[in-house]
């Protein structure tokens, strides 16, 4: 077939049912081949200007875009990920504001700090109305818990954004460490009423908190609304978390109870984590061939981000962009959003979810909270590389079962290309400083302990169904 002429439903088909096309689009295009193959399929769907579905802020009653940009993992210019390419910044947001998104989300802690800087310079170059900025108070290590140190990290966040005012401002990631640590990063130091001052002054226009972790502290904050008047609140909302975020980790809370509990107040939801970090984009190949066979046309990701944006009480989706087709891709599903129907969501809360639950993978979202590492381990890519083979059915279980060589080999040669050695699960000391910073509360060191035995079973060719279990 003449790639000049191939149309969108044989390419997805030619790549098996579209598993691929997401993977490649949302997880960072790994490979030239795969950056070669979405680069074609974009080509040939290019998403409309002036048809994104817009969201009313019951205060302001502005327009916010359905599909916010997340300003987290920005594109670079080489293979150093810190090298961030300025020139491709401004050009993914110069689309993004073409095509009608304006919400904008971003953090002090970001891209090692530097994503406020670069998203400021490319924001800067657009008339201040034609965007709105979301940043946080990010002051999670103690040093930056006094309130000298809070009010110069946010007043630094409006000098790198370039701007005298920030439209959406959230206390960043409350919940961990429970409500000592809330009270000591936002109520001793008095930030917290600080911060309503600035509201009054108008500096910063809506106030508002990212919540993950301990529910009595999501409580807590909602039964003083009638005090602080919350503007927002930002939640994880996905089809697996709507009823099975527990299950994944028992110390998370369901969406379901989250998004109600916001709506009894008339409190807007802005949405992290609609893919759940790609995991939703990159199902294993069986949940994307079933999802291909209800609609060959949609992408796997289009189904989570369309359930994201289907619920009334939600302002905004974020969505983590680091390549222009991630961008293309995302406004499709929003360019107009088509909400899903009940029968669609219940498919995908219920039969999908319930599925990708039993595959009992480490619920991490990439999203590199827990680094750096102060023994230099590369926390992420050790769980990314054990889930992609757990979701691919290429995961080792024993050494009698069929197959099971050529699986062993692949799986050491994949982990040694994806981590070097000096920063495999095996150096892991258990020091736990990474495990406060995990937004979906994961016991990190515990989970390295059982990757790093069931690698050493694999190595010593002892591995037996046993032992796999209990890693």
């Amino acid at each position: 077939m003449n790639k000049k002429d191939i149309s969108r439903r044989s390419f997805l088909k030619l790549l098996g049912g579209g598993a691929l096309a997401t993977a490649a689009v949302m997880t960072g295009c790994k490979s030239k081949k795969d950056i070669k193959a979405v680069s074609e399929y974009t080509k040939q769907v290019e998403p409309p200007t002036g048809k994104m579905t817009y969201r009313i802020n019951p205060k302001t009653k502005e327009k916010v875009s359905l599909l916010g940009y997340g300003m987290m993992r920005l594109p670079s210019k080489t293979e150093n990920k810190d090298d961030y390419d300025q020139e491709m910044i401004n050009k993914q947001v110069d689309y993004a504001i073409e095509h009608g998104l304006n919400y904008f989300d971003t953090s002090p802690v970001y891209c090692q700090g530097k994503s406020e800087y670069h998203t400021g310079i490319a924001l800067s170059r657009h008339k201040r109305s034609e965007y709105l900025v979301a940043t946080k108070l990010s002051n999670f290590h103690p040093d930056s818990q006094t309130r000298e140190a809070s009010i110069a990290m946010y007043k630094k966040s409006m000098k790198d954004l370039q701007v005298d005012y920030i439209d959406y401002y959230l206390l960043h990631s409350i919940g961990g460490g429970g409500m000592e640590a809330f009270n000591n990063r936002y109520v001793n130091n008095g930030m917290l009423d600080y911060l309503v001052e600035e509201r009054k002054a108008g500096r910063i226009r809506n106030l508002g908190f990212s919540y993950h972790g301990d529910i009595t502290v999501f409580d807590t904050l909602l039964s003083w609304h009638d005090k602080y008047q919350w503007d927002f609140v930002q939640i994880e909302l996905n089809y697996l978390d709507w009823d099975f975020a527990d299950e994944i980790n028992d110390r998370n809370t369901d969406a379901r109870y989250l998004y109600a509990e916001l709506q009894k107040r008339g409190i807007p939801s802005v949405i992290m984590e609609p893919l759940l970090g790609g995991r939703l984009a990159n199902l294993p190949q069986f949940l994307a061939t079933e999802l291909k066979q209800r609609d060959p046309e949609k992408s796997i990701a289009s189904w989570a981000f369309r359930y994201a944006g289907t619920p009334e009480g939600v302002l905004t989706v974020l969505s983590g962009m680091t390549y222009m087709e991630h961008l293309k891709d995302n406004l499709l599903s929003y360019c107009p959003l088509v909400p899903l129907t009940e029968e669609e969501q219940e498919y995908l809360q219920g039969d999908i979810a319930r599925k990708i639950v039993g595959l009992e993978n480490i619920p991490c979202n990439d999203c590199k909270y827990c680094m750096p590492c102060p023994y230099g381990i590369d926390i992420p890519a050790i769980f990314v590389h054990y889930n992609k083979c757990k979701n691919e059915g290429t995961l080792p279980t024993d050494r009698g079962d069929e197959g099971y060589k050529e699986m062993r080999r692949r799986y050491l040669i994949g982990l040694d290309r994806s981590v070097p050695k000096l920063r495999q699960a095996d150096h892991c000391i258990g020091c736990g400083q990474c495990e406060p910073h995990c937004p979906q509360n994961i016991r990190i060191p515990r989970e390295l302990q059982k990757i790093n035995n069931y690698v050493e079973a694999l190595r010593q060719n002892t591995l037996t169904r046993t032992k796999e279990k209990k890693a």
